[in-house]
């Protein structure tokens, strides 16, 4: 990675776990456990190569749509995760933040998501945003009362309204987006942080999420690094 510039703020929307497991004649809960162990090294490593800010795809407000068994078991993995798999997160420095809405996620899983955000709250090495009952478009509606109650509060005025200010109102205050990666090669963004994907780069590589190893990583690194960020102007 020597030589490589690396974005201060990496997307991932880690798709494919279900298909993954299919394909090998698997259940679809199989391909998240794995997907847990991917997950793990990789935050690992991007820590290690010096990311910032990583915001994690982890489960949409829509998935709440799929079968009954397969989100109690993503609630029930989710609460364990936090729990015990977390560990590497104090060795690493890594601050754990969460966006999305808490209602109608499960009691224990609330409890063992605020237990982490304590836990990690002095860490500083990357933050690690975990993207949990998130939709962008329940962000924006979830902001926007945020902000008419301030409004009519007294609290601000229309001048205040800008965008800074939208984007330090919205479920997290964090850097704008410099590269978004959606693995198993779907070409969609899904509702995920549209606002903060603004002039982000895409990179959509065809490897399911439990593949998507270091390697797989470099390989993303090197393509960001062909691109040429202009952000509306001209070169």
């Amino acid at each position: 990675m020597d030589n490589l510039v690396i974005p201060n703020h990496i997307g991932i929307i880690m798709d494919g776990n279900g298909r993954w497991a299919k394909e090998r004649g698997m259940a679809r809960t199989y391909g998240h456990k794995c997907a847990v162990s991917t997950l793990k090294d990789l935050c690992i490593y991007m820590a290690d190569v010096g990311v910032k800010y990583c915001s994690l795809y982890a489960f949409s407000t829509e998935n709440f749509k799929r079968d009954l068994s397969e989100v109690n078991y993503l609630m029930d993995l989710f609460m364990k995760v936090f729990h015990k798999e977390f560990d590497f997160l104090m060795e690493k420095d890594v601050k754990v933040l969460f966006s999305g809405r808490r209602e109608p996620l499960p009691e224990k899983v609330l409890k063992s998501m605020d237990e982490l955000v304590k836990k990690t709250r002095d860490n500083n090495k990357l933050v690690l945003n975990i993207c949990l009952n998130y939709g962008f478009q329940s962000e924006i509606v979830d902001t926007t009362k945020k902000i008419c109650k301030m409004y009519k509060d007294g609290n601000i005025s229309l001048e205040d309204i800008d965008e800074k200010f939208i984007e330090k109102n919205l479920y997290q205050s964090l850097p704008p987006l410099d590269f978004v990666i959606r693995t198993s090669g779907e070409l969609r963004l899904s509702n995920f942080m549209l606002y903060q994907a603004s002039y982000a780069e895409f990179y959509f590589p065809k490897v399911y999420f439990p593949d998507f190893n270091r390697n797989e990583f470099d390989k993303a690194i090197i393509e960001y690094n062909k691109r040429d960020r202009r952000f509306g102007g001209i070169k």
